[in-house]
């Protein structure tokens, strides 16, 4: 075996860019995913949610994320079907997580849904 022989494949950043394109899309592809991305852009303050001060939340200071128990709420979904649409959005880089203690709360990711949506508009050339 020679050097010639180990060589590792070339990752185009092209390739990157593709696969991150095609993971928004997936993320985008359910309607309740959407509808969370939406809660999310308005914040807290668009369905009456109470104050993070006001619920036994660990922690300093106000958060801006909503949390899964007031997704389970508002959709009227489990716990463990709020978290796989959440991790599917987070892994596409869409929502940021914040944890404190059994809480955690998840607040969009601007800048990147910003930057991957330009990608996209690029690579459709509109």
């Amino acid at each position: 075996m020679n050097e010639d022989d180990l060589q590792l494949p070339v990752i185009d950043a092209r390739d990157v860019l593709l696969e991150r394109i095609v993971a928004v899309g997936k993320a985008l592809s359910d309607p309740i995913r959407v509808r969370m991305l939406g809660l999310m852009a308005e914040g807290r303050g668009c369905c009456g949610l109470p104050p993070v001060a006001s619920m036994p939340v660990p922690g300093e200071g106000e958060s801006e994320g909503i949390c899964v128990c007031e997704f389970q709420e508002l959709y009227g979904l489990g716990q463990s079907k709020v978290s796989y649409h959440l991790r599917i959005l987070k892994d596409a880089g869409l929502v940021m997580e914040e944890t404190r203690g059994k809480w955690t709360f998840y607040k969009i990711n601007a800048k990147t849904a910003r930057e991957m949506l330009g990608w996209i508009q690029e690579q459709l050339r509109i």
